[in-house]
């Protein structure tokens, strides 16, 4: 499978934001009454206000992740100088192609691009295959600034300098 990493067009805002609910959904990750499906899907909001990175083989997506520089309203643990992103999503039929490798790779291009000398983001602590892309990637965890956004969900920090 050939694919490419670009960012969305405004015409696939609503395949992104379902891809990514149904990433989260396929693995479990979606609580049973949580309202975060709505920030999932929530793409074009999220590329007007970071940048939406998907990676599609033709006309097939089968990721997306979101990336959150200095100044965007998405970033959560981001410091001035640092890069982050959140919300990274592969589709069920395109798992194990390395496609959630590759938007990792294109969130730490794009901080060396912005001339930021980090790139963080949070994992929630059962996001384990998650995990093991980001420490393959160099990524370290900041236990420091574990955190968790709502009773039951605890979120890990990585960081990769840059």
């Amino acid at each position: 499978m050939t694919s490419e990493i670009r960012l969305a067009v405004p015409g696939e805002y609503d395949a992104v934001g379902a891809l990514t609910v149904e990433a989260y959904a396929y693995d479990g990750f979606l609580p049973e009454g949580s309202d975060y499906s709505s920030t999932l899907r929530a793409a074009a909001d999220r590329a007007a206000k970071a940048e939406v990175w998907v990676a599609v083989d033709g006309a097939e997506l089968l990721g997306t992740v979101t990336y959150c520089p200095p100044g965007s309203v998405y970033r959560e643990i981001g410091l001035d100088d640092e890069g982050e992103f959140r919300m990274l999503g592969v589709s069920g039929r395109a798992r194990g192609l390395g496609i959630g490798t590759a938007l990792t790779v294109r969130c730490i291009e794009r901080s060396r691009e912005l001339g930021l000398g980090r790139v963080v983001m949070s994992s929630a602590t059962y996001m384990t295959t998650a995990h093991r892309i980001y420490e393959r990637l160099g990524f370290v965890r900041l236990p420091e600034r574990d955190w968790s956004p709502i009773t039951g969900v605890d979120l890990y920090a990585f960081a990769l300098d840059l």
